[in-house]
């Protein structure tokens, strides 16, 4: 460790991402991208941002994008927040909402990034195990707290909790903050944020790398009542006041408002999962219910690592987790072309059925 670190950085243990690996004819099902690209009006409004204006900053508040958010959910801009991939809006919520005596909740299995920030922001907080079946029990929440958080589909799990659940755990947490993140909601699931309207303690994330097939764009938000986003506001004046670039800002307001290409991209992505499940699951393979664009899978009596290697080999890359124990046999799957999820099943079907 160098003598120059502060404390903090000597405690940190940062968030690993998923690996970015440069393999010849690589069949890349790791990291939850889209299999699709972009919309045509995202690439022609990128396009169109190329001009002498790049010498000036762009909109600090940007307020096209947040309009356009706006009426794709029936909210007001005074309601939305954006920031530099949902990873930054979370980071701001950590610090301006989830900061306080009482510990924070979220499961033991969810997002890895969750830990990371309460080691960088000093926030207490306290780990929910998964109930049998690899779901978020509300019940569990049901008790004092300085704030609660979950993916809603959890991840790497897929399994989403019912909105009725979500109005429960609402309607017993008037006191503290609660953070449903919605990074993959838009492949089968139903989001939260019609609850805004009524539970001023409820915020609600979305990122456009997933079903807006934007992940090199760098573009999150979040919707909650005006006084939460102010907080949001708060931070993000005090760190970076301009977080989104012209192209990021002009690439995401055509992303949200090209309804049809956004609905057919995640009808494609919904249809392959189904199939992908089955596949699976006729190779013997154990799959968790999902909504995400990903599954979670295991072999009974197979170590998930070594499948996954295997399936390196073959240049096909999934994620595996070694931690937490528990989840060791399984392997996250992104759910790519109906090509790659064929070549996916030919290959684990070599691997798990030699001969």
């Amino acid at each position: 460790m160098s003598r120059y670190w502060s404390e903090v950085v000597r405690g940190l243990q940062p968030y690993v991402p998923g690996e970015q690996p440069k393999l010849p004819n690589l069949v890349k099902l790791n990291t939850n991208e889209s299999p699709y690209g972009p919309s045509r009006r995202v690439l022609e409004a990128l396009r169109a941002e190329i001009g002498d204006s790049l010498r000036l900053y762009p909109d600090p508040v940007s307020g096209r994008l947040r309009a356009a958010i706006a009426a794709r959910h029936g909210v007001t801009p005074e309601q939305v927040f954006v920031g530099n991939g949902s990873d930054e809006v979370l980071a701001h919520v950590f610090l301006g909402l989830l900061k306080h005596e009482r510990p924070l909740l979220f499961p033991d299995i969810t997002y890895s990034f969750y830990p990371v920030y309460c080691g960088l922001y000093g926030i207490g907080y306290e780990q929910l195990p998964l109930n049998a079946r690899f779901e978020i029990a509300v019940d569990d929440y049901l008790k004092p707290n300085g704030g609660i958080i979950f993916p809603n589909p959890n991840a790497p799990t897929g399994c989403f909790v019912p909105l009725a659940e979500i109005e429960r755990l609402l309607q017993a947490n008037r006191d503290s903050v609660v953070v449903i993140d919605e990074a993959y909601v838009d492949f089968g699931g139903e989001s939260a944020v019609p609850l805004v309207a009524r539970y001023p303690q409820l915020l609600v994330t979305h990122t456009l790398s997933k079903s807006r097939a934007l992940a090199g764009l760098r573009v999150g938000y979040a919707i909650g009542q005006p006084e939460l986003i102010e907080a949001l506001t708060r931070v993000k004046d005090s760190f970076n006041s301009y977080p989104l670039d012209r192209f990021a800002q002009a690439g995401a307001t055509a992303a949200m408002e090209d309804e049809e290409y956004f609905r057919a991209m995640c009808l494609k992505v919904i249809a392959t999962r189904e199939k992908l499940v089955s596949d699976l699951r006729g190779l013997g393979l154990e799959v968790l219910p999902s909504v995400a664009n990903f599954v979670f899978a295991r072999l009974p009596g197979r170590d998930g690592g070594d499948i996954a290697a295997r399936l390196r080999e073959r240049s096909i890359i999934v994620r595996h987790f070694r931690q937490p124990e528990r989840i060791a046999g399984f392997m996250r799957i992104t759910v790519g072309t109906d090509e790659q999820c064929a070549g996916l099943i030919e290959a684990l079907g070599a691997i798990v059925k030699p001969g």
